[in-house]
């Protein structure tokens, strides 16, 4: 087993809600601060300070407090282990997709 395994749970989890993935979505295109990002959603704001600290603690966000404004930002590179455990688990797949496409193609059509 990979020895990134537990980070890869942890933002799988983070991930596995869609507010979170709409806040990942939404971050992807600029840091916000926290009324923005809460504006989308019929939350109270505790509940969704609690899904930025399921983000964070997965290390897929960062946020800094200014004063009473607090900033949040997706952290780069945060969805890179996702990326490289797919990549892992695509190459076996494809293997078997392709001594599939393969043997289809040696194989004679039978005469019905």
């Amino acid at each position: 087993m990979p020895k990134y395994i537990d980070e890869v749970d942890a933002v799988l989890h983070a991930l596995a809600d869609p507010t979170r993935r709409a806040v990942v979505e939404r971050l992807a295109k600029s840091p916000a601060i926290v009324s923005d990002l809460a504006a989308p959603f019929s939350m109270a704001l505790p509940s969704l300070m609690q899904h930025l600290s399921i983000l964070e603690n997965a290390g897929v966000i960062t946020s800094e407090k200014h004063g009473r404004v607090r900033t949040v930002s997706l952290r780069p590179g945060a969805l890179d282990v996702l990326h490289l455990w797919l990549g892992e688990q695509r190459t076996p797949a494809e293997h078997r997709a392709d001594r599939l496409g393969i043997h289809l193609a040696l194989t004679p059509p039978k005469d019905t």
